[in-house]
């Protein structure tokens, strides 16, 4: 379990900062202690290597690779990552096929755990798997589109402890109860009701967007 965790997000399609770049994708960062796990690497590799090294995150320090799901606005910039660091370990899920290019690659079929603190969903639906962070104050879950439906996504991360948090792209989610009990909120990427769960949840919702650090 961690103490805390920090992502920063990378690339969305929106941007926080003017030297950041906007572009349809998702990757976001994920540090606990020491750990740095690339979530996602969005679709653009010299588009996500450039606001990287705007964020001063070096591609040489990410220890590991997570991939949600196999789209292309979430696996384009995996090459690029490769190309700075071969050795990174990649977790893929097995409906994943695009990916087999890591010398060390990890294929998930079921939940697992990465490490202590850090596991994954499995792939839900046969299609996305999601990361849950295990801290403290309850599980952080990171998601690439919720293709299986948040719902489901956030029944499978309660195995971890309650969650607490909600970090990604949300698609035509609109069972907006659903979302109660949640202490943050960021809807990113693909998510179509951005608005609406801003007005439900304002006291929870973080805008996301290129450059948005959350500290948890």
């Amino acid at each position: 379990m961690s103490r805390s965790a920090s992502i920063t997000i990378i690339y969305d399609n929106t941007s926080q900062r003017e030297d950041l770049a906007a572009d349809r994708g998702f990757a976001c960062l994920v540090e606990t202690g020491a750990r740095r796990l690339l979530f996602d690497t969005g679709a653009k590799g010299e588009l996500l290597l450039a606001n990287m090294e705007a964020l001063n995150i070096d591609p040489v320090s990410i220890g590991e690779v997570f991939i949600s799901h196999d789209h292309w606005d979430h696996t384009g910039g995996l090459s690029a990552i490769l190309a700075a660091n071969p050795t990174v370990r990649v977790w893929v899920p097995s409906g994943c096929q695009s990916v087999r290019s890591s010398e060390q690659i990890i294929v998930v079929d079921e939940p697992q755990s990465l490490s202590a603190g850090l596991h994954s969903t499995g792939p839900l639906a046969g299609i996305e798997q999601s990361l849950v962070i295990s801290t403290e104050a309850g599980a952080v879950v990171v998601v690439g589109c919720s293709h299986p439906g948040a719902g489901q996504i956030l029944d499978a991360a309660s195995t971890h402890g309650r969650p607490r948090a909600l970090i990604g792209g949300l698609h035509g989610f609109d069972d907006y109860p659903r979302l109660a009990g949640l202490d943050l909120i960021c809807p990113t990427h693909c998510t179509q009701h951005i608005d609406e769960i801003r007005s439900r949840y304002p006291d929870e919702f973080i805008p996301g967007g290129a450059g948005t650090v959350i500290e948890l």
